[in-house]
């Protein structure tokens, strides 16, 4: 049974009144789950994590300032701890002044956990929606080798990154994804506006019209009539569609199948992989054990077939073959060759994390390139139905000008 997310309120045997999240399956199991940290029930309310009670419910926050507000939770928890500060006051000051609502819930269940003896990295596991399944790793590594606030700042630079790489890449599809609005409204509003009039104009002209022109006369009157028919269609294809990639055996096939497009597939994998290296040379340099860090890598991937033949890796790994021969299946033969390299030297986590790098690289060059193709593309398209459009009409008055002779 999938596990839920309930917010408490509870007593603690000296009478103090505390308040927290805490996951179980059903509201009697968070009860139970209280009592047996021998605290008090005084009301248990299933709550989305992180959702905030408010009259007018809880904000939509942007990725971009969630991960910002993480960077900056991990960094002020990394600098505290460093400069000696109890866990317990660093995790409060980090809580009073995050940046969302979310994440200063979440913080305020985490100290509370911590209070009552769990780990930190135990708290944070217990939050995966707002901490993911790296900063748990990474955080435990740490506590086992003494090094917290280092595998804090590790985590913050994990995810500053990220948030970098995803702001890139959304600027970089922003311009042809503007440019292909303004076209289709561009291409409507001919077929709506321009050529109803301009056939309202050849209406009592009578003759036969060229080919050209009843195509385009056709297409219009489908726009202007059988708008809610298109309509219709294209929602009907996107829940059907929705619906469909619900099935795991379907969605795993779309996935296999996006990989091998010609260039999305290419920069896809590249940034699977990227992100995949990068968390797993984070663990590693940050004391996780190879199956530890590859599990948790694993989480990063997010394409169902590219996570099939890691966990098909990490089973090689668990019998004791080489990280980098596991990987070849799954990685591009470049990666799987300098991890190679990186286990042969014993440097695994630094190639790695080179490798991540280089993939970065390489992802924000494929897709400049794949923007690039795009433009002159829809320039192109749009340039074709203008003069389609263009050349129907002249044929049209052509026409009527020969008959009228």
């Amino acid at each position: 049974m999938t596990a839920l997310t309930y917010r408490y309120r509870a007593a603690t045997p000296s009478g103090e009144l505390v308040e927290g999240v805490v996951q179980a399956p059903t509201a009697s199991a968070a009860i139970d789950a209280l009592r047996r940290q021998t605290l008090v029930p005084v009301s248990v309310e299933p709550a989305r994590e992180g959702a905030v009670a408010s009259p007018l419910g809880a904000r939509w926050v942007p990725t971009s300032r969630r991960d910002e507000a993480l960077a900056g939770a991990a960094r002020t928890l990394a600098t505290m701890i460093a400069a000696g500060t109890p866990l317990d006051r660093a995790l409060g000051f980090a809580a009073r002044h995050a940046a969302t609502d979310a994440l200063r819930l979440a913080l305020e269940g985490v100290q509370g956990d911590v209070r009552r003896g769990e780990s930190l990295a135990g708290a944070l596991r217990a939050r995966p929606v707002t901490f993911g399944a790296l900063a748990p790793a990474l955080v435990r590594a740490g506590e086992a080798s003494g090094t917290l606030d280092g595998a804090l700042e590790q985590w913050a630079d994990h995810v500053e990154r990220t948030r970098d790489l995803r702001a890139q890449l959304r600027a970089a599809l922003w311009y042809p994804a503007l440019m292909g609005v303004v076209a289709g409204i561009g291409v409507t509003i001919l077929l709506a506006v321009v050529v109803p009039r301009f056939a309202e104009m050849l209406a009592g002209t009578g003759g036969t019209l060229p080919a050209s022109t009843r195509l385009l006369m056709a297409l219009s009157a489908a726009v202007t009539r059988g708008w809610w028919a298109i309509v219709l269609l294209a929602v009907g294809g996107a829940v059907g569609a929705r619906a469909l990639l619900q099935r795991p055996e379907h969605r795993r096939r779309w996935h296999a199948a996006r990989l091998v497009l010609p260039v999305s597939g290419a920069v896809e994998r590249t940034l699977t992989t990227a992100r995949f290296t990068r968390a797993l040379g984070t663990l590693l340099r940050s004391g996780a054990g190879v199956v530890t860090a590859l599990r948790v890598a694993r989480d990063t991937v997010t394409n169902l077939a590219l996570a099939a033949e890691i966990d098909r890796a990490v089973q090689a790994v668990e019998r004791g073959e080489p990280v980098a021969a596991s990987l070849a299946g799954a990685l591009p033969p470049m990666a799987a060759q300098l991890l190679a390299v990186g286990e042969e030297s014993g440097a695994l986590d630094t190639m790695a994390l080179r490798i991540a790098d280089a993939g970065d690289a390489e992802a924000q060059r494929a897709l400049r390139s794949l923007v690039a193709l795009v433009e002159p593309i829809l320039i192109v398209c749009f340039g074709g139905v203008v003069g389609f459009v263009a050349l129907a009409m002249l044929q049209a008055v052509y026409s009527i000008n020969v008959t009228s002779l």
